[in-house]
């Protein structure tokens, strides 16, 4: 339920959100390891992977043998691989709590859909909000500003763990940047989630020190300091 019911859900999920998402509202995405014990987006809508427990070398296995030898896979939170892994890039990160941000309607914004999706990976491709994929667009609600029909600037929401949803591939072109398109459409986005019922959340690089500052003066507020990490699996499964 959304705050102005009352009622905020468990925020324990966010401690593993991927996987929430993988094995609730986002399973139509979910490919599952054979033990069940891990799950990955479906490679074309998002990079991120997920274990039921980090702590559990079975479920390390388990993920090594759906992702496959000598492969790369993302995952997010304070994780450490067992011998084998290799770590390929660390991005600290802040994972911020939007139930405080103020939500409503962005004048000018349109639905992007499929459709889209070429001036999308354009726009990601200029800006490097994170990854951004050609089915990225299907995990939820995402929103642009046009200038004389050119996609300027866009938000949406990527992982959807029980209860929430994360607002992501917020980008503004170069040319139309201090303009507030961006705060904007994030508080659409959150509009979005809310009347689904879901409290918006987000992630940001922790380096990205502009934007925490942006996020911070709408309302959200840092829950967690998660890394997001570029594994290789074992060069033979395990």
């Amino acid at each position: 339920m959304s705050p102005e019911t009352g009622s905020v859900p468990a925020a324990e999920v966010l401690d593993n959100p991927v996987w929430s998402a993988l094995t609730g509202p986002h399973r139509a995405f979910a490919e599952h390891g054979p033990a069940g014990l891990a799950a990955r987006y479906a490679r074309d809508a998002s990079p991120f992977a997920a274990l039921a427990d980090p702590a559990d070398p079975r479920a390390w296995a388990d993920l090594a043998a759906l992702a496959g030898p000598d492969e790369e896979v993302w995952v997010t939170g304070l994780l450490t691989p067992p011998p084998g892994w290799e770590t390929v890039m660390t991005i600290p990160g802040v994972q911020m709590d939007g139930r405080a941000v103020r939500a409503e309607s962005a004048p000018g914004a349109v639905r992007l859909g499929r459709g889209d999706v070429p001036e999308m990976l354009e726009l990601v491709e200029l800006t490097r909000p994170g990854p951004f994929m050609d089915r990225t667009v299907e995990l939820g609600t995402y929103l642009g500003i046009r200038q004389e029909g050119r996609l300027v600037a866009m938000a949406g929401e990527r992982m959807r763990p029980t209860g929430w949803s994360e607002i992501s591939a917020v980008c503004t072109h170069p040319e139309f940047r201090g303009r507030g398109l961006a705060a904007g459409l994030i508080r659409a986005v959150a509009a979005a989630v809310r009347e689904r019922g879901d409290v918006p959340f987000l992630h940001a690089a922790a380096e990205n020190t502009g934007a925490v500052r942006l996020y911070e003066s709408m309302g959200f507020t840092v829950r967690r300091r998660p890394d997001f990490v570029g594994l290789r699996t074992p060069a033979e499964e395990t």
